[in-house]
C-alpha cells in the first residue's frame, strides 16, 4: 500500500476537511505516541472509524514525548508509516506539540476518540483530558471513549525490546510485586501530598553562565585552545535550582538567601523564580557566586564536554569579616515556620557556623546537603552539621567525612547517620545510581539512563525529591526511585536551564513502572 499519499502536515489538512464537510462526511480524530503498534492500537482505531466516515490520526513529535529519557523508541517517521499502512487509518499527521490542542484547530474533529484508561480524569497523568475536551467542543465535536482491552506500547517495549536496562526492569518488576501493581498508585497519591507541604529553602544563590562555543583547534604561538564564541545562555543554579525544583511539586516555597547588590543579577533572579516567594537579603559586601562554564557539543551526540570554567566567588578573608547579623535575625524569625527547611550548602559564604547552628536548633523537619566542589575540596564537609533529619551526599563527600576510601558505602552512610542523628539519607554513586538508607533498611536504585547530555544539577534534583519524599515520610525503595528519576530527567538538560517537571517525573515512573 502506498502509505506517502495518506501522511500530509496538518497546514495542508484545512482545505482537505472542508470538503470532505462540504461532502457531508464526518471526521474522527485518535491522537497518540503509538510507539509500538499492537493489538490494543487495531481495536481503538478500529471502534474510533466506525463512529465517522473518515479517521485522521496525529502523532506526537519525539520531543514532545514526555515519556522519559530513550521515548520513543520508534521514530517519527516509523511511526507515521506504521499508522498509514493501516487501512482503517485515511490521514496521518505529525503534532508538534505537548498537547493535541493544535492539530484539533486544523482537523475540527466531529468526533475526538480516545481510549476508556482516559474516561476517568484522574487517571490521566498529564492532565489534559478537560482542556481537550473543551477545546474539541469548542470547534463542534464531542469526545468518544472507545471500548477494548487496553494494552501498553511502553509495556510492550520494556519487556520484549530492552528499552530499560536490566537492573531497572528486575527493580520495576520487584517493586510492581512488592506493591500488587499498586506502586504507581501510591507514588502519585503521595506525590500529590507535596503540594501543601511548606518549603523553605535556605542556601547559596549561584548564578550559572553557559558560554557554548566550536573549537577551532590549538594557537601556532603558545598552543593555547582556541574557540569560537557560539552563544551564551544564564541558568538559575544552586540554591536557586532547587528551590525550582521544588516549587513544581508545592505550593509553598520561600528561598531564604543572600546576594551582592548586582542589579543585573537580581533581575535575572527575579525573571528565573516567578512563583516563588524570595527572602534575597542584599549587602554591598557580599559577592554572588557567578560560575562560567565554556562549552562544546558533540558533533554526533547530544552530548556537551566543559572546556574549561571560571568562577566569581567570595574569598576566604572576605567570609570572615563580613557582618552576618541581618541574615542570622532572619534566618531565627523564619526557620520554624516551616514543615521543611532544605539546605544547600556550597561553601560559598553564607552559611557561617552560627547560621547551621540556628538551622539545627529551629527546624521542624531538616535536610542538609553539603557539597564539596573545587573551590571548596576538603574544608565544605557535611560532619561540620550536628543534626540533619534527612541528607544526600555524593560517594566522594561521604567518603571525605570520613577519610576512608575503602571502606563500605552502606556502613559509612550508616555511621554518617548516627552522627547526624538523620532518620533516612541518600549516597548518590554516578553511572550506578543511588543508595538509600533508613539504618535499618537499605535500598539501591540502579542508574535509569547511560545517555546523558550534562550531568551539571542532576545531584540537586535528586536532592529536592528525596528531601520531599522524606519530610513526608514515603517508604524507601519508592522514594529512592523518585529520587533517582529526578536526577535522570535532570541529566537531560543542559545545566539549570529548566526544573524538573511534575508531569515529566510521573510519566517517567509510568514508564520505569509499567513492566
Amino acid at each position: 500500500m502506498q502509505t506517502d499519499s495518506k501522511i500530509w502536515k496538518k497546514e495542508e489538512f484545512p482545505p482537505i476537511r472542508d470538503r470532505l464537510k462540504a461532502e457531508g462526511k464526518r471526521i474522527v480524530l485518535c491522537h497518540g505516541v503509538f510507539d509500538l503498534l499492537h493489538y490494543g492500537h487495531i481495536e481503538h482505531l478500529t471502534d474510533a472509524k466506525k463512529q465517522g466516515d473518515v479517521l485522521v490520526v496525529s502523532v506526537t513529535a519525539a520531543k514532545y514525548v514526555n515519556k522519559g529519557p530513550g521515548r520513543p523508541y520508534f521514530s517519527d517517521e516509523q511511526r507515521l508509516a506504521f499508522l498509514a499502512s493501516l487501512e482503517m487509518v485515511d490521514y496521518v499527521m505529525l503534532s508538534e506539540a505537548v498537547t493535541v490542542h493544535d492539530i484539533v484547530r486544523y482537523v475540527q474533529p466531529d468526533i475526538y476518540a480516545k481510549g476508556k484508561e482516559y474516561a476517568t480524569a484522574e487517571d490521566d497523568l498529564t492532565g489534559n483530558i478537560g482542556s481537550e475536551q473543551e477545546i474539541v467542543e469548542k470547534y463542534g465535536g464531542r469526545i468518544y471513549f472507545t471500548d477494548g482491552q487496553v494494552y501498553s506500547s511502553t509495556k510492550l517495549l520494556n519487556n520484549f525490546f530492552a528499552a530499560l536496562p536490566e537492573e531497572v526492569y528486575e527493580l520495576a518488576y520487584g517493586l510492581k510485586r512488592k506493591y500488587d501493581g499498586r506502586a504507581m498508585d501510591q507514588l502519585k497519591e503521595r506525590i500529590d501530598a507535596f503540594q501543601n507541604l511548606r518549603v523553605l529553602v535556605v542556601g547559596d544563590v549561584i548564578i550559572d553562565q553557559y558560554v557554548f562555543c566550536n573549537v577551532q583547534g590549538v594557537t601556532m604561538k603558545d598552543a593555547t585552545l582556541s574557540t569560537r564564541f557560539d552563544y551564551e545562555e544564564d541558568y538559575a543554579g544552586g540554591s536557586l535550582a532547587i528551590a525550582r525544583h521544588l516549587a513544581n511539586f508545592s505550593d509553598h516555597v520561600t528561598l531564604l538567601s543572600m546576594m551582592g547588590e548586582e542589579s543585573d543579577l537580581m533581575a535575572l533572579v527575579q525573571e528565573k523564580m516567578q512563583g516563588i516567594h524570595l527572602e534575597i537579603l542584599q549587602d554591598e559586601d557580599f559577592v554572588t557566586p557567578v560560575k562560567q562554564r565554556f562549552l562544546r557539543q558533540h558533533p554526533q551526540r547530544q552530548e556537551y564536554a566543559k572546556l574549561f570554567s571560571i568562577n566569581h566567588l567570595m574569598r576566604a578573608a572576605e567570609q570572615k569579616s563580613f557582618d552576618y547579623g541581618a541574615f542570622h535575625q532572619r534566618l531565627r524569625d523564619t526557620v520554624a515556620d516551616y514543615d521543611l527547611v532544605v539546605v544547600c550548602d556550597y561553601g560559598h559564604g553564607l552559611l557561617d557556623e552560627e547560621s547551621l547552628r540556628i538551622l539545627e536548633e529551629e527546624a521542624q523537619y531538616l535536610a542538609v546537603n553539603c557539597q564539596t566542589n573545587s573551590s571548596n575540596y576538603g574544608t565544605n564537609i557535611i560532619t561540620k552539621y550536628q543534626r540533619a533529619d534527612t541528607f544526600c551526599v555524593d560517594e566522594r563527600e561521604l567518603r571525605l567525612a570520613f577519610g576512608q576510601a575503602l571502606t563500605r558505602r552502606t556502613t559509612l552512610l550508616k555511621e554518617l547517620m548516627r552522627k547526624l542523628h538523620a532518620k533516612c539519607s541518600w549516597c548518590t554513586i554516578g553511572s550506578e545510581g543511588a543508595i538509600g538508607s533508613t539504618g535499618a533498611d537499605k535500598e539501591h536504585c540502579p542508574a535509569l539512563l547511560l545517555k546523558v547530555k550534562d550531568t551539571i544539577g542532576a545531584g540537586d534534583a535528586f536532592y529536592a525529591l528525596a528531601s520531599l519524599c522524606a519530610a513526608t515520610g514515603m517508604p524507601l525503595d519508592l522514594a529512592t526511585l523518585v529520587a533517582n528519576t529526578a536526577g535522570a530527567l535532570k541529566t537531560n538538560v543542559v545545566g539549570n536551564k529548566a526544573p524538573v517537571q511534575k508531569v515529566d517525573l510521573m510519566k517517567f515512573l509510568s514508564t520505569v513502572l509499567n513492566v
